[in-house]
């Protein structure tokens, strides 16, 4: 009996271990794809959705050919992934477009409004139902992040005149609304218990719609960067941190939720905040550390109460109404699997 407990007790030890890991690792890639894409603008290159055309190229040489190998048929129709696709092409796009005009720091705090943007969403969308707490909290993180807007506004524009951090800010506010219809159609998705499906035909149809939209948008751009060994190393380094995110994301949310997600992920602003003041030798506004402490307060509020509203009649609406059938999909499986497979889907949460 006592050791069986020990036992019970070193597995869940590990088990922690692990997810402060990933979660580590999560942050990490956050941190080099913020790096390099702030690095590859101050280097005067502008082309954004070639950035995001080598992580979708990435994820599809990796995650394709596994699809491929299983030889089963998609799980949700290829049209749920292309504008699934579209939605994060542009978010991304947005995102790293920012660079070009805020800081590294500004950009990678003000990504937590995709958590308000989530909530507003998957109530409308999904029917989730949230508690007062976690309206605190996100309450909180708009209060933190209106901080770092203020704290844009009174920067010290003679560090760098080309920065115009308000409209760097408004293109990443813009590019998280568009991250959170992806983060709310990739939680559906990944309900389907296929995270490879989801990751390969994000990838592959990722791919799809930037090079259209580089033929379109991004060509000159793309005509006149000096390809250097440098260069190659920034590109290639933003598609490995994207790739690793996207790979490590599912499990960190499959393991722990988004508490530990949310936490993990200051951990890249902390981090945005050294590469600032060490490697740009910038100094960092007084209310910028004030706007960061009450993100991360509003983040904790959130987090810890993120499964508050999983109980009572609650639960009954979610379940009646987060795991409705797509159009276009089969309908094989008998009731009693299906009732199984949706008890098991609703431990399932991926909000980022």
């Amino acid at each position: 009996m006592v050791l069986g407990l020990m036992e019970a007790n070193r597995k869940d030890v590990w088990g922690l271990l692990l997810v402060l890991l990933l979660g580590q690792l999560v942050a990490f890639s956050m941190a080099v794809s913020s790096f390099t894409s702030s690095f590859i603008a101050t280097l005067g290159v502008d082309a954004p959705l070639t950035q995001s055309l080598f992580a979708y190229l990435l994820l599809t040489l990796v995650y394709v050919p596994i699809l491929l190998q299983r030889r089963q048929k998609l799980r949700i129709p290829w049209y749920w992934y292309l504008a699934l696709a579209f939605i994060d092409v542009q978010g991304n796009y947005l995102v790293v477009k920012a660079y070009q005009y805020s800081y590294i720091t500004s950009v990678t705090l003000l990504d937590c409004w995709t958590v308000v943007w989530v909530i507003i969403l998957t109530w409308y969308a999904l029917g989730t139902r949230y508690s007062f707490w976690q309206f605190a909290g996100a309450g909180i993180c708009v209060a933190g992040l209106a901080l770092v807007l203020l704290s844009d506004s009174k920067s010290a524009d003679e560090q760098d005149p080309s920065k115009i951090p308000l409209l760097g800010d408004a293109l990443v506010i813009a590019g998280t609304v568009f991250f959170a219809f992806s983060n709310v159609g990739e939680e559906y998705c990944v309900k389907k218990k296929d995270r490879v499906e989801v990751v390969a035909m994000l990838g592959l149809f990722g791919l799809l719609v930037s090079i259209i939209q580089i033929f379109i948008f991004e060509k000159k751009n793309l005509d006149a960067i000096a390809w250097s060994p440098t260069m190659l190393a920034l590109f290639g380094g933003f598609a490995v941190a994207i790739f690793m995110f996207y790979s490590i994301t599912p499990f960190v949310l499959k393991m722990s939720g988004s508490t530990l997600f949310n936490l993990s992920l200051l951990t890249s602003d902390m981090w945005a905040v050294a590469i600032r003041v060490l490697f740009y030798h910038q100094q960092i506004n007084w209310l910028y550390y004030i706007a960061f402490a009450v993100v991360a307060i509003g983040l904790i509020i959130y987090s810890l109460n993120d499964h508050s509203s999983d109980n009572g009649t609650t639960a009954s609406t979610e379940a009646a109404t987060q795991y409705q059938q797509l159009p276009g999909e089969d309908n094989s499986t008998g009731n009693g699997s299906s009732d199984s497979q949706e008890r098991k889907q609703q431990e399932e949460v991926h909000i980022c």
